[in-house]
């Protein structure tokens, strides 16, 4: 049975108690799934999917719920609040709030803000924690990505040059302000489209397709208006 704290469980169901039920968490003995996640009609025996967590005690404890992100995945978190063991970030678990550690902030971050992070078990500190320095936990694979390819991404942060931007989870690449034609925020998921892979591997990353396919779209977005408007553009050279 592979049980890891962090991460989604199928685990039996071996006790059923006031206020809750226990599930055979193997190396981790009985864990509790309290009442409030508990499916209508459970019964011993049962197997239930779960998420394994740490309560706010520090205790391994099961939910239903489906977090935001799970360990050993990149996600853009809403920071809840802001304390001297660092920010809390919310994941979609109510009654605990994912820690984001002074010591793994890039920069110190605001309540209300979106953070890229990637989540792991700390094995020193038994926890589940984020980090914003999350360059060391991207895989170590050279981009195969081709050129006009269209990628998902998160804007990491602002840079002097553009916008760092996390590109399908697996590399880092940046959008060049010139590329722009409005602000990102961090944290906002974008498409965009592989303008090169330099020759150190860096990525640079263009919002809108390039060349032949990009003035296509201009045009079919000029002839969609045309149709719109009766055949007629009130438009004139100096439009």
């Amino acid at each position: 049975m592979l049980v890891e704290i962090g991460k989604y469980a199928v685990l039996e169901v071996v006790k059923m108690v006031d206020f809750g039920v226990y599930l055979d968490g193997g190396p981790y003995g009985e864990i509790l799934l309290p009442n409030n996640n508990v499916p209508s009609g459970t019964e011993v025996n049962d197997d239930l999917e779960v998420f394994i967590y740490c309560d706010s005690e520090d205790r391994i404890i099961a939910t239903t719920l489906h977090p935001k992100v799970i360990v050993g995945d990149f996600a853009a978190l809403e920071v809840v609040a802001v304390t001297e063991f660092g920010a809390f970030l919310d994941w979609g678990i109510p009654t605990k709030h994912l820690l984001l550690p002074f010591r793994e902030q890039r920069e110190k971050v605001q309540k209300g803000e979106k953070v890229v992070v990637y989540v792991y078990f700390d094995d020193k500190s038994e926890r589940i924690v984020a980090t914003a320095k999350f360059g060391k936990f991207l895989p170590k694979v050279k981009p195969t990505y081709e050129e006009g390819q269209e990628v998902n991404g998160l804007v990491v942060r602002k840079t002097p040059l553009g916008y760092l931007i996390l590109i399908e989870k697996t590399h880092l690449g940046m959008v060049f302000y010139n590329e722009t034609f409005k602000p990102l925020r961090p944290g906002q998921a974008i498409t965009a489209f592989i303008k090169q892979i330099r020759e150190d591997n860096k990525i640079d990353l263009s919002l809108q397709k390039q060349g032949k396919e990009r003035r296509l779209d201009a045009a079919e977005v000029i002839l969609k208006s045309i149709r719109l408007h009766d055949g007629f553009l009130p438009l004139t050279d100096k439009s």
